[in-house]
């Protein structure tokens, strides 16, 4: 059974937002905007920003936080890292695994996001695992092959339950941070694709797998994307880091 209700509304600040930023806007977003019950907000802030976000929402309930990576080991000699378990300690509900830019742009494996999978449900964290395809593989036509290989990769070395906990979030590189969009029906080509393969693995339990898009997702295309078929929510990036802009995004559809 997910742990997330559906709709899920993810904002994934990246490398934006210091703790006294972090501060202001969730004093900002929390003051003009009303979180409907029936879906699931998350935030993942900079790891540095986390603890400034855990305390800006410490009576709410309506709102979940995460990180954006983690490494595999729960401990050692890797600096720079954070390990699930030191997340979890911060208050991390969530781990981002595979996002785009850290496949595309730190050369992250499909063998790396597999165990980061692995060591964020070992830890009580739910993972959203990140998949998606490049302009030259979608023009390939290798849109299938590239999704299926990136999501087999990461719930490969999970048991069903956590698979069935997990999230999914499809982002089109091509679409991310470029102000080119994936249109609904291609958003909902590529999920029920992804939804084929987890029925495949858990059966009728895939149906409450939130698969999430991710891709230039502003306030004016929120709620087409929602409506479209097999899209359980949306992963939003810059369009997060305004209050007032996320708050229409997490009230549409």
């Amino acid at each position: 059974m997910s742990a997330l209700t559906k709709p899920v509304i993810a904002g994934n600040w990246k490398m934006h937002k210091g703790p006294t930023e972090a501060r202001e806007f969730f004093r900002t977003f929390l003051a003009q905007v009303e979180i409907p019950q029936d879906r699931t907000v998350a935030f993942f802030p900079p790891a540095i920003s986390l603890g400034a976000a855990v305390a800006a929402l410490s009576d709410r309930t309506d709102v979940l936080l995460g990180v954006q990576n983690i490494h595999w080991e729960t401990h050692g000699a890797f600096t720079g890292e954070i390990s699930a378990p030191m997340a979890a300690d911060a208050g991390a509900r969530l781990v981002l695994c595979g996002h785009s830019e850290r496949r595309h742009v730190f050369g992250e494996t499909d063998e790396a996001v597999g165990r980061k999978a692995a060591a964020a449900f070992a830890a009580g964290l739910v993972a959203m695992i990140c998949v998606g395809e490049t302009l030259e593989e979608r023009e390939a036509g290798r849109l299938e092959e590239v999704v299926l290989r990136q999501l087999d990769a990461a719930i490969a070395g999970l048991d069903d339950a956590d698979v069935a906990r997990a999230a999914i979030a499809y982002e089109p590189v091509w679409a991310i941070g470029t102000g080119r969009n994936a249109t609904p029906d291609d958003a909902a080509a590529a999920h029920a694709v992804l939804r084929d393969r987890l029925r495949e693995r858990v059966g009728d339990g895939a149906a409450d797998i939130p698969i999430l898009y991710g891709g230039s997702v502003k306030p004016e295309n929120a709620a087409s994307l929602l409506a479209a078929s097999d899209v359980d929510g949306l992963l939003v990036g810059g369009a997060s880091l305004d209050p007032q802009g996320f708050g229409r995004i997490v009230n549409a559809g």
